[in-house]
């Protein structure tokens, strides 16, 4: 995720749980790696920033081997998809509008982090938003497109995607583990001091939940509550035997970072305490390569079909006049996501920019 609520109201009441239904699960598995094609070719070293004025990006890897790309346009009032053959190739892209904001009512302001996904031969796009009239009562909502093609065919809109409650929630991202769909999100429960945690649940569909929802992480490290805190924009990556959640914390200037949760392939994915957090940010900025505040990740893999693939936002420069949500600069980059020798994501650093950006040019 990439922005700074208020914290949220605390008169909002508890709304009960959610109905149980039919799990209607798609065995498709979005975190695993797709097999490399035969005449997969080593892939060029990778541009950065990759796409500028892009928040919060998401990158899907198609079983055809192309890349559809979504993020949050610094405007916040319009759902934007690219493709590429290649990951480089997004840079260039022709960027499509496929879906813009109400003039009034639900889904008329802050049209944040949108995901893409292909679920049961349809795809889906996860996105929040508010009403025009109270811009701050973020919800999760859905798009369905049944067309093969992303670019054609009409977006539908599912509606709201109800959880247990009626707060702020955001960052909605879904992966399958075992034949299972899982929803994980982040979202103020009420009574607690902080703005968002880290939420699980089984998905009935691509737009409904069912069963319970457990809270997987809430703010509670330091680095987590600088300005706000914060837990928000999950990701899920599957390898060696383990499920790795990535998460981002903190206010959205230069404090936010990058947390990680961690569970066994084999341990009940709905058993909070199965789950262990990294005490420490698995991703910060760094004054070297001159990239402040990354975060609101997604992984992805390269045109070989193995290389783990780092997808997330920074700034190239420290100091922010005024909100930071008033701020265009967060960039789409991507770098190589490393293997410690235990098996656990080795994040790095974020690396230096390749290209010239927007401020140099300024200057």
């Amino acid at each position: 995720m990439s922005r700074v609520p208020p914290v949220p109201d605390r008169r909002l009441l508890l709304k009960g749980a959610l109905a149980a239904g039919a799990l209607a699960a798609t065995p498709t598995v979005a975190v695993a790696a797709p097999s490399p094609s035969p005449s997969a070719k080593k892939a060029a070293p990778f541009v950065n920033p990759l796409v500028r004025h892009r928040a919060d990006p998401h990158i899907h890897r198609h079983s055809d081997g192309t890349y559809y790309f979504t993020a949050t346009a610094p405007e916040y009032d319009r759902i934007i998809l690219r493709r590429s053959r290649t990951l480089n190739g997004l840079a260039t892209a022709a960027e499509s509008v496929i879906w813009t904001k109400h003039a009034t009512g639900p889904m008329g302001a802050h049209i944040w982090a949108p995901e893409i996904h292909r679920i049961g031969g349809k795809w889906y796009i996860y996105f929040a938003s508010a009403p025009a009239e109270s811009v701050w009562d973020i919800r999760i909502w859905v798009l369905e497109n049944a067309n093969h093609d992303p670019f054609k065919g009409t977006w539908t809109e599912r509606g709201q995607l109800r959880t247990a409650w009626e707060t702020f929630s955001l960052d909605a991202t879904t992966f399958t583990h075992r034949g299972t769909r899982y929803l994980a999100w982040a979202q103020h429960e009420p009574g607690m001091d902080n703005n968002t945690a880290l939420w699980l649940s089984k998905m009935a569909t691509p737009w409904s939940l069912t069963g319970p929802q457990v809270r997987l992480s809430t703010p509670e490290y330091d680095w987590e509550c600088v300005g706000y805190k914060v837990n928000e924009g999950p990701s899920v990556i599957a390898r060696h035997g383990r499920l790795f959640m990535s998460y981002s914390a903190s206010a959205t200037d230069f404090h936010y970072c990058m947390g990680l949760l961690t569970v066994d392939a084999d341990a009940d994915l709905m058993d909070p305490a199965n789950w262990s957090k990294s005490p420490t940010p698995v991703f910060t900025s760094n004054d070297t390569t001159k990239q402040y505040g990354p975060g609101h990740n997604c992984f992805t893999v390269a045109e070989d079909g193995r290389s783990d693939v780092l997808v997330y936002h920074a700034r190239p420069y420290k100091d922010i006049v005024g909100d930071p949500l008033d701020d265009p600069n967060r960039h789409t980059r991507v770098q190589k996501l490393g293997w410690h020798a235990d098996g656990t994501p080795d994040f790095g650093i974020p690396v230096a920019d390749t290209a010239v950006t927007d401020l140099e040019v300024a200057s």
